[in-house]
């Protein structure tokens, strides 16, 4: 690649728009489910597999579900986008209460 597309490459990768949701993390072995908010949804995962990884997630369930049945029995999923919002206090807002619809709704834990 040359020099001139490679910055193109960057420059694009960081203006792209991140969007924001509610995401879901289910244990297929024990039916467990765990919901949280991200700012960014498409990285999230990759956070979470991270952390998990290293033994160092925030969650103990979830950490102690990972160690127990390993990455092949959890799987990640998107529940729901929250449209773009230009005010921050308006999408936190958006995305603590559809956090909490979807802990009530799957009777899940929190992330």
């Amino acid at each position: 690649m040359k020099t001139e597309d490679r910055k193109q490459a960057i420059a694009d990768y960081k203006k792209r728009a991140s969007v924001a949701g509610v995401f879901a993390i289910r244990c297929r072995a024990t039916g467990a489910v765990w919901v949280g908010q991200a700012l960014d949804l498409d990285k999230i995962q990759n956070r979470i597999w991270f952390t998990l990884r290293m033994g160092s997630h925030r969650s103990a369930e979830l950490q102690r579900a990972w160690a127990a049945h390993g990455a092949d029995n959890l799987s990640f999923e998107t529940l729901e986008r929250i449209e773009d919002e230009e005010l921050a206090y308006v999408r936190d807002t958006q995305l603590k209460e559809r956090v909490q619809h979807w802990r009530t709704q799957l009777n899940a834990a929190a992330v």
